[in-house]
């Protein structure tokens, strides 16, 4: 099995990166999917995030508002770091649920564990390789504006809030540049795929 991290930086399409990517046979752990079901109202970690950070991050139903939320941690480097102490744990716990479960069903898989802060967060060594989204960072705060409605002074906010993508490029085992034509990308993630089910197959085996 290859356990590949998937990141990038906000806005640079690594979703749709990852969803070529299973159209190929990719296994895909989402680790933001994770974060959100780990915080499902009442559970242990929402609660202490609501604690934390008070009852005003929550929507009328009682789910966390993740853009309230973000407005607090994204211009507070403590408060973000609190964030992510209190969460990251069972985040990670059911990551490793998640890889040995693929792990037992299926030896030979290319599983893309999709973490926006892998390289912030020091995950590296927890993965056998970091696949890397590009674009530059003036498209990353373009694509953010017209996404998520954010004005450019917010998107800015969110992006420099990681680790700048261009102090990325030289962690990253493979790059994928994404600021290109859709075809240009699918070209790319070919000749990406073939190498990494020649990587994930057990020693002795071709990878036709």
């Amino acid at each position: 099995m290859l356990n590949v991290g998937l990141t990038g930086g906000i806005a640079t399409g690594k979703s749709t990166v990852a969803q070529l990517l299973v159209e190929k046979g990719a296994r895909l752990i989402d680790l933001d999917e994770i974060s959100h079901a780990v915080m499902a109202p009442e559970g242990p970690v929402w609660r202490a995030v609501v604690r934390h950070f008070g009852e005003g991050i929550l929507d009328e139903d009682g789910t966390i508002d993740r853009r309230k939320l973000g407005n607090i941690v994204f211009a507070d480097r403590e408060k973000l770091d609190l964030l992510n102490r209190l969460v990251h744990p069972a985040v990670f716990e059911e990551w490793h649920k998640r890889i040995e479960a693929i792990r037992m069903e299926q030896p030979d898989a290319v599983v893309l564990s999709d973490i926006p802060l892998l390289i912030e967060a020091g995950m590296k060594p927890m993965v056998d390789l970091v696949l890397l989204v590009y674009v530059p960072p003036e498209e990353q705060i373009a694509r953010l504006v017209a996404r998520s409605g954010l004005s450019r002074e917010e998107a800015q906010k969110r992006i420099a809030s990681q680790m700048p993508i261009d102090e990325k490029l030289p962690i990253a085992d493979i790059v994928v540049r994404n600021d290109g034509s859709p075809e240009a990308t699918r070209k790319a993630l070919h000749a990406v795929w073939t190498q990494l089910i020649g990587r994930a197959k057990p020693h002795g085996e071709r990878a036709d």
